[in-house]
C-alpha cells in the first residue's frame, strides 16, 4: 500500500510540474470534453465559478455527462428541471471541498470531508455539510452522500492552478432531513415514532446531531407495547437514541470503549467486536447515513435508558429485546400513520424520483424542495438562463504557477505518503 502510495505521489508531482500547472480552471474544463455539462452549470452560477478561479487549495467533485443523463431519473430531477436555482446552487456547493484531497488520501477507513454547502436553509452541521470518501477493494474510490448516494471516481487529480478536480459518474445528493431520510431506509416505524413523541422537530433542525435509529423490525418486536405508551413516556425511550454531543459521531470517530452522554441524561458506551460496531448491547447494522443536521447509525435493537450496563454479545446475532413487551405481527410496522403525508417509502425498484432532496424543515429553501414535483421528464432544462456567463479570472503568471507547483508538490508528500 505504501509503495502505491508513493507512486501515486510521484505520478502527481511528475503531471505539477511537467504542466507546471500552467492550466487554470477554465483550461481545464474545456480540455475534459466529458465535462461539458459541468461546465455549462458551472458558470452559470458566476460568483461561484469566479471564486473557485482565484481559490490556491481546493477538490472538485466533477459529475460527468453521464451523471448529467442520470438527474431525470434521481431525486434531484423535480429542482434540476423547474430550474430551481437555490436548489441547484446548493447541489454545486456540494460538490466542492476545501483543501486538497487526492485520490491517494483516501484509505479503507472512511473519512468524512467538508463542503462549500453551508447554508442553513440545507443543512445545520458545523463548518459544512460533508461528503464520506473510502479506497475499496481494487483501489477504486467512492465518495456517498444524502440518501445513501454512491458515486465512484472516474477520473482522479486533474489539476489546475487552484486545486484538483475528481471525475465521478453521479451527483452527490445532499443530506435531507431526519423525517425525510428514515423512510428512504425503511425505517419509517421510528420516523412516525418520533412524531408521535414530538421529537421530530428537534431530530430534524437540531445542530450536529447524531441518531442511533432501531430497524423497523425492532419496532415490531415491541410494537403493542410502545403503542399503548403516552408520547412523554415514548420520548423518554427516543431520547435514550439521541446523543447529546457539539460534534457530529460519524463512524471514524467511534472507538472501542467510547462513552456517550445521551440526550436523555444517561450515557452509551460503543464497543467493537467480532468485526461488528456495538451500542450497549445494540448491534450498528448500517454506519454514517448523512443527514442535513448531523448522521444516523441503524441499530438492531432498542436501547433501554433502565439498563444502561447492558453490554454487546457478539456471539448472537440480534440480542433479545430489554424491553419487555408485546410484538406485532411482520406485515404491521407501528407508529408509520404518523409520518408526514409528504413523505413515502422509497422503492428502489422504480427509476422514477419518488422525492426531493432538501433540508426540508431547517430553513427557507425547504419550502421548494418539500412541494417540489416527484416526477420528472427524460429531457433537462438549461439552468439558471437568467445568470449572466462568468468572466474568466485572470491567469497566474508562469512564475507564481512554476512555484505553486512545488508547493502542491511538497503538500502532497505529506498527505499522500
Amino acid at each position: 500500500m505504501r509503495t502505491n502510495r508513493l507512486l501515486t505521489f510521484f505520478a502527481i508531482a511528475f503531471v505539477a510540474l511537467a504542466q507546471q500547472n500552467s492550466q487554470d480552471l477554465t483550461q481545464l474544463l474545456q480540455s475534459n470534453t466529458n465535462l461539458s455539462e459541468f461546465t455549462t452549470l458551472l458558470t452559470s452560477y458566476g460568483d461561484i465559478y469566479a471564486n473557485l478561479s482565484f481559490q490556491s487549495q481546493v477538490t472538485i467533485l466533477a459529475p460527468n455527462n453521464d451523471a448529467f443523463n442520470k438527474i431525470p431519473y434521481s431525486s434531484l430531477g423535480p429542482a434540476f428541471e423547474a430550474n430551481q436555482s437555490q436548489i441547484v446552487r446548493s447541489v454545486l456547493q456540494y460538490h466542492i471541498l476545501p483543501g486538497l484531497h487526492p485520490s491517494g488520501s483516501y484509505n479503507g477507513t472512511f473519512s468524512f470531508d467538508k463542503t462549500w454547502l453551508q447554508d442553513a436553509s440545507y443543512t445545520n452541521v458545523t463548518g459544512g455539510q460533508v461528503v464520506g470518501g473510502v479506497e475499496q477493494a481494487g483501489d477504486v474510490n467512492i465518495f456517498t452522500s444524502g440518501m445513501g448516494t454512491r458515486s465512484t471516481l472516474i477520473t482522479a487529480n486533474l489539476q489546475f492552478a487552484g486545486g484538483i478536480v475528481h471525475v465521478i459518474d453521479n451527483f452527490l445528493i445532499p443530506p435531507n432531513t431526519f423525517t425525510q431520510t428514515v423512510p428512504q431506509f425503511n425505517l419509517t416505524a421510528a420516523g412516525g415514532a418520533a412524531e408521535y413523541a414530538s421529537l421530530a422537530e428537534y431530530a430534524n433542525t437540531h445542530k450536529d446531531l447524531t441518531i442511533f435509529v432501531p430497524q423497523n423490525a425492532a419496532f415490531q418486536a415491541l410494537g403493542g407495547t410502545l403503542q399503548s405508551m403516552s408520547p412523554p413516556q415514548l420520548q423518554r425511550i427516543l431520547d435514550y437514541h439521541v446523543i447529546n454531543s457539539s460534534t457530529v459521531l460519524y463512524s471514524s470517530g467511534l472507538s472501542n470503549g467510547t462513552i456517550l452522554r445521551t440526550l436523555s441524561g444517561q450515557n452509551v458506551t460503543i464497543s467493537f467486536a467480532s468485526n461488528s460496531l456495538f451500542v450497549n448491547q445494540a448491534r450498528v447494522l448500517q454506519q454514517d447515513l448523512l443527514i442535513a443536521n448531523g448522521v444516523m447509525h441503524v441499530i438492531d435493537n432498542f436501547l433501554d435508558p433502565n439498563t444502561p450496563s447492558m453490554t454487546a454479545n457478539p456471539e448472537i446475532p440480534t440480542a433479545p429485546p430489554l424491553i419487555q413487551g408485546t410484538s406485532l405481527t411482520e406485515n404491521m410496522v407501528p407508529f408509520t400513520s404518523y409520518l408526514p403525508t409528504s413523505v413515502t417509502s422509497f422503492d428502489t425498484r422504480s427509476a422514477t424520483p419518488t422525492s426531493s432532496f432538501g433540508a426540508t424543515d431547517i430553513g427557507k429553501g425547504a419550502d421548494a424542495l418539500a412541494t417540489a414535483t416527484t416526477s420528472a421528464s427524460a429531457s433537462r432544462t438549461s439552468q439558471s438562463a437568467e445568470k449572466s456567463p462568468a468572466d474568466k479570472a485572470d491567469s497566474f503568471s508562469l512564475g507564481l504557477k512554476v512555484l505553486g507547483g512545488l508547493i502542491g508538490a511538497v503538500y502532497w508528500t505529506i498527505r499522500i505518503v
